[in-house]
C-alpha cells in the first residue's frame, strides 16, 4: 500500500448517496440535527445516525450538543470546497439530478457555500476584486493587497484584525460548481458575506436546506457599485 493521504476512504464516505445529500445540506453553514439530515437524505433517523457516526469518525462532520439536541456541522470550509468541486465535476460530465425547480436559477445566481458567497455573483465579486487590484491571484493562491485592505475598511468596515484566524487563510480560491471559475473563500469571504447580511443587502432563503442567497434591490445596487462586472 502506498503511503500518503487515503483519498479512497474520503471518497467512500462522500460517495454514498444518502451521506452525499446530508453533506450537501450542511453546506448551508448551518448546524442540523440528525432528524433534519434524515429528512434531507430521505432516510430513517436510525439510518441517518449510522451514517453520521461514519462521517464523524471520518472527520467530515462534528457534533455540537445544545440542551437535549445534538447538532452536526461540517468540520471546515475545506470539506465544503471539496463538495463544491465535486458538484462542478458532476455537472461537467453530465451527472445531474433529474429533479429541477424554479429555484435552480436563483441557486446559480447567488448561494451560500459554507459561509461565503458563491454562484454568479460570488465569481463576479472575485473577478472585480482582481480587476480593481484589491487582491492578487496566481492559480489558487489569492492575496489581499494593501489597496484591498483600505477598500474593505472604507466601504465595508472590515478591518484587517477581523480576518485573522489560527486555522484559516485570509483568502482562498474555491472552484464554483455552476460557473466553473473561482469565488472567494477564507476568512475574507466569510467576513464579506456576514457584512452583506448585517447591512441587509442580502439574506439567506429561509426555506430549510436552501442555499439560495437573495439580494435586496438596494443590496444589488451597492454590490454592483463596489464589484462591477466586466460587462458594466
Amino acid at each position: 500500500m502506498k503511503a500518503g493521504p487515503d483519498i479512497a476512504m474520503v471518497a467512500s464516505l462522500v460517495g454514498d448517496p444518502a451521506r452525499a445529500n446530508m453533506l450537501t445540506a450542511l453546506m448551508t453553514g448551518r448546524a442540523l440535527t440528525a432528524s433534519e439530515l434524515a429528512q434531507e437524505a430521505g432516510i430513517t433517523p436510525q439510518t441517518a445516525s449510522s451514517h453520521l457516526s461514519k462521517l464523524e469518525a471520518g472527520g467530515l462532520v462534528e457534533p455540537e450538543k445544545q440542551g437535549r439536541h445534538r447538532y452536526y456541522r461540517l468540520t471546515g470550509e475545506d470539506v465544503a470546497g471539496v463538495l463544491e468541486m465535486l458538484e462542478g465535476l458532476a455537472a461537467r460530465v453530465g451527472h445531474m439530478r433529474v429533479r429541477t425547480g424554479p429555484k435552480d436559477p436563483a441557486l446559480r445566481r447567488a448561494r451560500i457555500c459554507y459561509d461565503h458567497l458563491a454562484g454568479d455573483l460570488g465569481v463576479q465579486m472575485l473577478d472585480s476584486m482582481r480587476t480593481q487590484k484589491l487582491v492578487r491571484q496566481r492559480k489558487q493562491d489569492i492575496e489581499l493587497t494593501p489597496e484591498g485592505a483600505r477598500f474593505l475598511e472604507r466601504n465595508l468596515q472590515i478591518a484587517p484584525d477581523m480576518l485573522r484566524h489560527p486555522r484559516r487563510p485570509v483568502c482562498k480560491a474555491c472552484l464554483d460548481w455552476s460557473e466553473r471559475r473561482h469565488h472567494l473563500a477564507g476568512t475574507l469571504g466569510a467576513a464579506m458575506m456576514s457584512r452583506f447580511a448585517e447591512l441587509k443587502w442580502a439574506a439567506r432563503d429561509p426555506t430549510p436546506g436552501s442555499r439560495v442567497v437573495n439580494f435586496t434591490r438596494t443590496g444589488e445596487k451597492r454590490f454592483a457599485a463596489l464589484f462591477p462586472s466586466g460587462d458594466d
